[in-house]
């Protein structure tokens, strides 16, 4: 008899960076992921249906990767790249057998057969059509493929509801787009999620609606959460103190307090709610499966056989290295060995469905209840960072698919058959450091707050100005938009706050002088205004449209009227 339900929910996205350079930072991100991550995961995938498992697997795509693995100049670099990769592994090999290096030739044989199965799979197995591979897939009914906000943006920072609303429906209908389909489940990006609350401006005050509220009137019916935003309590696995320090000057609504959230749920991960009415579920991730991958201490990735991520060969960029111990520094890490990290990953995958087992039936035995374990990971972690992930996932996979207790699902497969039967009001929360906001609004990276905020007016301004424009003024307010969509992205402020790629973000991010002085998605955003209203509309004018609708060649269906005020006064 089945007990309960399994859920994987993967969130894949990578930042926009179509044509935007290559190693360290740039499109490169892309077809790391390709090579990775998203061919391995659809052969894993394609193999089990083959196979007759009938696995269930919940997939978020953000819109603008979307975009971006469906664009014909970037499936060109990828290519490039995979054969690029079978090359080197084609000269490591030559390289260690002229050398006599009797391991390092048996990996590089394994790269070089490994490059050549992903190379054929993306040419003739998926047709260079990532998107169409996982379309096909949702279609049989193997996958759900979920949303999100059109460019990764934090939503509960962007102080303008008709940013919001941008946001989710350029998500929903870039969707329609790729799938000819409506999406039923939503991924808010870093897990942001805002309540609704009042606000005061110029004497009026004013109703913020909650997310929920734009999500159920798009026809969405389920949204993914972190764990402490539903248990209450502590965040899970980030520091325990409040970070205030040189940041009090930053408006108190966006400093989330500590001791509220466990006042403000206390419920649990195993069951989903509705969310203050009965037109949109939450569901939130399993803290106990979702630490078994994501420990630094103990997770599985850093098993020592796995495959070390940081060391790389001088000459092809290769890794051959393994783990190999804890702390162990990269000069001195052994080389890898395929054979005992696939024996880790039969351990690790039948010791991972054991424990979703243990959990639901323990829940069912305590509860009496039928639930669900939701546990949610980037998509990116299995393959890329953590080599042998995809096989791990798919293992696990298998191995719960033939479970006599277990029911795979989805989440909106898991909605309709086991309707919430309470409602929950939510904190203002997030997966970030604290459960709050630190991460995209700190000392570091906060000046970008008040440019997003300001452009985001300026477009108002703007849809009200020109509500019926057509013709040249149309196209140039279209391009804003999608510059302005680009410019909310929660990737700059990460990267900055990361140190991982900061003057590669400052620069994506942009600014603005003057008309001869901008750059970035800021600088092109405000020359575009700048041609507005001057009037200008000569063959410059044409020529600079043009060249940053190739620059930034997303959402083309886009109408800049999605950016109309939407501020909901309730006061004079």
């Amino acid at each position: 008899m089945k007990i309960g339900a399994f859920a994987f929910v993967l969130h894949a996205h990578i930042p926009y960076c179509r044509s935007a350079g290559r190693w360290p930072h740039g499109e490169e991100w892309i077809h790391e992921a390709v090579l990775g991550t998203y061919i391995p995961l659809l052969i894993a995938l394609y193999d089990l249906k083959e196979e007759n498992c009938p696995f269930k697997l919940t997939l978020d795509i953000t819109p603008v990767l979307m975009e971006q693995l469906s664009d014909s100049l970037v499936i060109d670099h990828i290519e490039e790249y995979l054969v690029d990769k079978v090359n080197r592994a084609q000269s490591d090999v030559c390289r260690f057998e002229k050398a006599g290096e009797g391991h390092l030739l048996y990996l590089a044989r394994f790269y070089l057969d490994r490059y050549q199965q992903i190379l054929e799979a993306f040419r003739n197995r998926f047709h260079k059509d990532i998107i169409l591979a996982f379309k096909k897939l949702q279609d049989e009914g193997y996958l759900e493929i979920a949303t999100s906000a059109a460019t990764h943006a934090y939503l509960p920072l962007l102080e303008r509801d008709s940013s919001i609303y941008a946001q989710i429906l350029t998500g929903i209908e870039t969707y329609r787009h790729h799938f000819k389909s409506n999406p039923k489940s939503f991924w808010l990006p870093e897990c942001g999620y805002r309540p609704s609350y009042y606000t005061e401006t110029t004497g009026k005050r004013y109703l913020k609606p909650g997310l929920e509220y734009y999500l159920s009137q798009m026809g969405i019916n389920c949204f993914f959460a972190e764990t402490h935003t539903i248990e209450g309590g502590q965040p899970i696995g980030k520091a325990q103190e409040q970070v205030l320090g040189p940041y009090s000057n930053i408006p108190k609504r966006y400093v989330l307090p500590f001791v509220p959230y466990g006042e403000s749920t206390q419920k649990t991960t195993y069951l989903p709610y509705w969310v203050n009415s009965p037109d949109i579920a939450v569901i939130g991730r399993n803290n106990q499966t979702s630490r078994q991958v994501w420990s630094a201490e103990w997770g599985y990735p850093g098993d020592f056989n796995y495959r070390e991520f940081h060391k790389r060969d001088g000459i092809s960029g290769l890794q051959y290295w393994k783990v190999t111990g804890l702390n162990v520094d990269l000069a001195l890490k052994d080389h890898y060995d395929p054979y005992w990290a696939t024996k880790r990953v039969e351990e690790h995958s039948k010791h991972y469905a054991g424990l979703v087992e243990s959990l639901l039936l323990d829940y069912y035995q305590t509860n009496g209840k039928f639930g669900i374990v939701s546990s949610a990971y980037d998509t990116e972690l299995f393959g890329h960072w953590w080599f042998e992930g995809v096989d791990w996932l798919k293992q696990v996979l298998l191995i719960l698919a033939r479970s006599e207790v277990v029911e795979l699902t989805t989440a909106h497969e898991f909605i309709a058959q086991h309707p919430p039967q309470e409602t929950v009001s939510l904190p203002e929360s997030s997966w970030g450091m604290n459960g709050g906001h630190f991460v995209w609004e700190n000392a570091d990276n906060y000046w970008m707050l008040p440019i997003i905020q300001s452009a985001a007016m300026k477009m108002e301004q703007l849809t009200e100005a020109y509500p019926h424009a057509t013709g040249f003024l149309e196209q140039v307010l279209n391009q804003a938009a999608r510059e302005l969509l680009l410019l909310q992205s929660s990737d700059w402020a990460f990267l900055i706050t990361t140190g991982q790629a900061k003057e590669y973000a400052i620069a994506r991010f942009g600014y603005y002088s003057d008309p001869d002085h901008y750059e970035g998605h800021a600088g092109r955003f405000y020359k575009l205004v700048h041609i507005v209203e001057s009037g200008q509309n000569d063959s410059s004018s044409e020529d600079l449209l043009r060249q940053f609708r190739e620059t930034d060649k997303v959402f083309p269906t886009i109408d800049y009227r999605i950016f109309k005020n939407r501020e909901r006064s309730v006061s004079g």
